[in-house]
């Protein structure tokens, strides 16, 4: 995992932004070949976005040939309710740069079908060919997108309800009137987002300092969505300062280090496939199947975030063998310990029964 350390909020949104655009520039989208970047909403990817129209004006990029899938959409809010993601999307990005409306996706909370609407998404998602980079910010309980704690890290688009803290933290975007905040949302799941050949986070404020610690020095946790980046062969999480306080001095600064490090070799760490940053043939990944798994023969444990294309099922666990009776003795090649210490039950019932008898 990449984690890159900035000194404020704005200076790591203009790395993010940055990055984002080196990566759309190396990908030299065409209109047959199009670069697919997944977006966020909220307070954390203001500053991203806002850095990111100033670049188009400049003439630095272009989103001509750029497909976007954002995160999340609450339901039952109207499209052009001004807290609505499609307003946010549309005020604060898409109405500033060349993007085509064709080429933006945002789930409808409002679609008469919920289920069916989160099942079009991830079709839309396969036919664009998969996210190229999905960016995201996080939650204070270090949920991503809407995936709050205890969501299924297998989890795919759906419906989800809201968590208190969520609702609570989003209130101050509706007048601070709790009830005016929507309860439920549809939301790209866990899954979704780590099966994107990039996914990077930026995660801004003290508010946000113990989800990032969760996640960068414990363990995959359910109840910490974010920390499902652990598993995917390439996250990067850009913070400020305010945003590592939780964090181990020595975490900070081994991460610090690996940067400095890499820059002064002249080494900036991108994905390691050509084919996955630029136009070309999509090699199919092979992999042995075994017809008949079993632990001492299980299916290859290829992990499907590292095929080239993305992944269109869920891996299938191994079937486990009968159970074999088995004693450490008989494992050790000494004769005299193959025997029982001990007689065997029907040696014992035989005893047992022939000094009953011989007691009478």
């Amino acid at each position: 995992m990449r984690f890159i350390i900035r000194e404020d909020a704005q200076s790591a949104s203009s790395y993010v932004a940055q990055y984002i655009v080196d990566r759309i520039t190396a990908f030299n989208p065409t209109p047959e070949s199009p670069f697919v970047l997944g977006l966020p909403t909220g307070s954390s990817p203001m500053g991203v976005y806002k850095m990111l129209v100033e670049k188009y004006k400049a003439g630095q990029i272009s989103f001509e040939n750029v497909i976007t899938f954002n995160m999340d959409e609450y339901v039952g809010l109207p499209r052009d309710h001004p807290e609505s993601y499609h307003s946010f999307m549309w005020q604060n990005f898409f109405s500033h740069v060349n993007i085509h409306p064709s080429n933006v996706h945002i789930l409808d909370g409002n679609a008469p079908n919920l289920e069916a609407e989160c099942v079009a998404y991830e079709d839309a998602i396969k036919r664009a060919g998969g996210i190229d980079l999905f960016l995201s910010g996080i939650g204070e309980d270090g949920h991503i997108a809407f995936n709050e704690p205890g969501s299924s890290l297998a989890s795919r688009t759906r419906v989800k309800t809201l968590a208190y803290d969520t609702i609570l933290a989003n209130s101050r975007f509706f007048g601070g009137d709790i009830d005016k905040v929507p309860k439920m949302a549809l939301t790209v799941g866990v899954q979704t987002v780590l099966e994107a050949r990039e996914v990077v986070v930026i995660i801004l404020g003290q508010r946000k300092s113990l989800a990032l610690q969760r996640c960068i020095e414990q363990g995959v946790n359910h109840m910490w969505t974010l920390s499902s980046l652990q598993l995917h062969p390439h996250p990067m999480i850009v913070a400020d300062e305010d945003a590592t306080l939780e964090l181990q001095v020595k975490t900070v600064k081994y991460f610090k280090s690996i940067e400095k490090v890499a820059l002064e070799q002249g080494f900036e760490q991108i994905l390691p496939s050509k084919v996955r940053t630029g136009n070309g043939t999509l090699p199919r990944t092979t992999v042995d199947e075994v017809a008949s798994p079993t632990i001492l023969a299980p299916q290859p444990t290829t992990s499907r975030l590292l095929r080239a294309t993305p992944a269109t099922e869920y891996p299938v666990r191994s079937v486990s063998p009968d159970l074999v009776p088995d004693r450490m003795a008989s494992r050790i090649p000494e004769p005299s310990l193959t025997k029982r210490l001990t007689p065997n039950p029907e040696q014992q019932t035989f005893r047992q029964t022939n000094n009953a008898v011989n007691a009478y």
